[in-house]
């Protein structure tokens, strides 16, 4: 898997000691997992066998997860991956997740364009997406700054908060993204 650099961030396979960072500051928090499919982690065991299962996963030549960091610091503010793949038809649904520290500074963003431009420009993919529940509007704003149009809604595709919601798709095809980018 090609590790990725963009202007002010650095995206390089997952490694084990990451489950520490991974399990502090951002499995385990309520805010942040609240917009995804799964739950905190907890204890750190937990974190530990998703990351060694990760790890296995990269034998896999089309498996695509980077933990995203800072060049300067080497601070890990989040994953991105790609979470489904039609290689059939060439398109990469993403999906990412940052600590709450790193939110409204524009990594999520910057981390996205590298992944699509990745995925355009080495992998042949035809289409790109991802998907962000109806109420998380700062993914919604990560995926339009990124240059993704909404496709449209998944209508009462998840219970979140006790009550059915959509979830909004997003795509940038290779045409928008040569014209674009």
């Amino acid at each position: 898997m090609k590790e990725i650099e963009t202007e002010r961030l650095f995206l390089r396979k997952i490694k084990l000691e990451d489950a520490y960072t991974m399990n502090k500051e951002w499995c385990n928090d309520e805010e942040v997992c609240k917009y995804l499919p799964w739950n905190v982690h907890g204890d750190i065991s937990n974190t530990i066998k998703l990351v060694n299962l990760w790890i296995k996963e990269y034998e896999n030549a089309n498996t695509y997860r980077w933990m995203v960091c800072l060049k300067k610091t080497g601070e890990c503010l989040g994953t991105i991956d790609i979470v489904h793949e039609d290689t059939i038809n060439k398109v990469y649904e993403v999906g990412y997740c940052y600590k709450k520290s790193s939110w409204g500074n524009g990594y999520g963003t910057e981390a996205l364009r590298g992944v699509v431009k990745f995925l355009f420009d080495e992998v042949g993919a035809f289409v790109v997406c991802a998907k962000h529940y109806e109420c998380n509007i700062g993914s919604y704003k990560v995926m339009e700054k990124a240059g993704m149009t909404v496709d449209g809604a998944l209508r009462s595709r998840v219970i979140f908060e006790n009550k059915r919601i959509s979830e909004i798709i997003h795509s940038i095809t290779k045409e928008e993204y040569l014209r674009n980018y």
